[in-house]
């Protein structure tokens, strides 16, 4: 049949329209689209900025922190006033001839009361300071889960640039081996090397190979741990990690417990506590005194005049017995606060003064491998890659030599990776970038 017969004009000439709209429309839709941005995950900044607008702790801590500060208007309060109305002699026996109502001015006497009750001086005062002290602690609670939610972030971009970068040695690695199985069997076609020595190279690379799909698997369980933060689904797409975030220049350690102790979010939300229960505890001393009230009635007796009166009544602190033990409560609570945050203080610069020591360690260490052993490592292995060349070293020890150097990278890294952890913990405790 032919095919150009099967269409008839008027559906070619539909169908020609439509692909011209349609490209058309895509080269619009192309041209109006906006510029994409950096792509998640090369970046440690970009994907903390995306975790601090879109993780919903984050959100739930910032909304507990709004509760919080909303409860110091209201522990200020003044209670709402009392309104009472009275109606005296309702079977009208004062008033013969009438009988018995409900009805406001109806009666013998209507009386309209309006009552406030207003604490003790001091008292609105001191569950403000409470309240307040409250809320700073859920101030400082923001700024923890935000560090702690930053911190996994960094931890997790460094695990996952820790696999890639795995994966881009063993790349090199195979790429190298890959040359030493060409040099091998070029020399095995001329007779100057054994079989074995081939068979060995191709086992190594078996086993390189075998290595680089358990990358692959590490990869993707790294990233899956990432994504979960931002948060994300657990196989949305990341680019590659450029780089490991810089280490920061030394300091010392009482500087750092100096910069932990006037900065770090545990240790504010210690010390709001603490302040908390002080407050709460001279408003449970000040409790002693007692509230009273205000009332203002107007009464209307029927077929008399209007009067007015005015009431004051108060509370009669009697029962001492479960005073004195809220005050004994209040006492020990603060106690406690006070112990807690000492507590804090102490597990934070030991916390601090671990993770110093890891981050000066692991600096020097990988100072040392990058600038003394693997450069030797890399020399001896070109040193026997030659000496096989020319027949005066066997291939068992170019093996042994490239394996050196791949333990030498590996190694380096390690030590990399372990300082950028050290120095992300410590960021993390210290509340603030060093």
């Amino acid at each position: 049949m032919n095919l150009i017969r099967f269409f008839d004009r008027p559906t070619r000439t539909r169908a020609l329209c439509a692909a011209t709209l349609a490209l058309v429309w895509s080269t619009t839709v192309l041209a109006d689209a906006p510029p994409a941005g950096p792509a998640l995950g090369a970046d440690l900044d970009t994907l903390i900025a995306h975790a601090r607008e879109h993780n919903p702790a984050l959100g739930a801590s910032r909304l507990d922190a709004a509760a919080a500060r909303e409860r110091v208007i209201s522990a200020t309060g003044l209670p709402d006033p009392r309104f009472e109305i009275e109606l005296m002699d309702v079977t009208n026996s004062m008033n013969p001839g009438r009988s018995a109502s409900l009805v406001p001015g109806e009666v013998g006497t209507t009386t309209l009361r309006v009552t406030q009750m207003l604490p003790y001086p001091g008292k609105r005062a001191l569950r403000g300071e409470v309240a307040q002290a409250l809320a700073d602690g859920y101030a400082a609670d923001v700024e923890q889960t935000r560090l702690d939610i930053e911190g996994a972030i960094r931890q997790a971009f460094i695990a996952y640039f820790r696999v890639v970068d795995q994966a881009r040695i063993l790349e090199q690695t195979i790429a190298l081996n890959e040359s030493l199985e060409a040099l091998a069997l070029s020399r095995y076609a001329l007779g100057l090397a054994s079989q074995q020595e081939v068979l060995q190279v191709q086992g190594a690379l078996s086993s390189l190979r075998l290595e680089a799909v358990e990358l692959t698997r590490r990869r993707a369980s790294a990233q899956a741990n990432l994504n979960v933060l931002l948060p994300r689904a657990p196989d949305a797409p990341l680019s590659a990690p450029v780089a490991l975030p810089p280490l920061p220049p030394p300091a010392a350690l009482h500087a750092l417990i100096e910069q932990a102790s006037a900065q770090a979010p545990a240790l504010g939300r210690s010390r709001a506590q603490v302040l908390a229960a002080e407050r709460n505890s001279a408003l449970t001393y000040r409790e002693r005194y007692p509230d009273f009230g205000v009332s203002i009635a107007n009464n209307r007796p029927r077929g008399g005049r209007e009067s007015w009166d005015v009431m004051f009544e108060l509370n009669i602190p009697l029962q001492q017995g479960s005073r004195r033990a809220r005050e004994r409560e209040a006492e020990y609570a603060r106690a406690a606060a006070e112990a807690r945050r000492e507590a804090t203080e102490h597990q934070l610069a030991g916390a601090v003064g671990e993770a110093h020591a890891a981050l000066e360690a692991r600096r020097a260490q990988a100072a040392l491998i990058r600038d003394t052993l693997l450069p030797q490592t890399e020399a001896g292995l070109a040193s026997a890659r030659a000496g096989y060349e020319t027949g005066s070293i066997d291939f068992a020890a170019v093996l042994a030599a490239q394996q050196r150097v791949l333990n030498t990278r590996l190694t380096l890294l390690d030590a990399e990776v372990e300082a950028a952890l050290s120095a992300a913990t410590l960021e993390q405790l210290l509340g603030s970038s060093l």
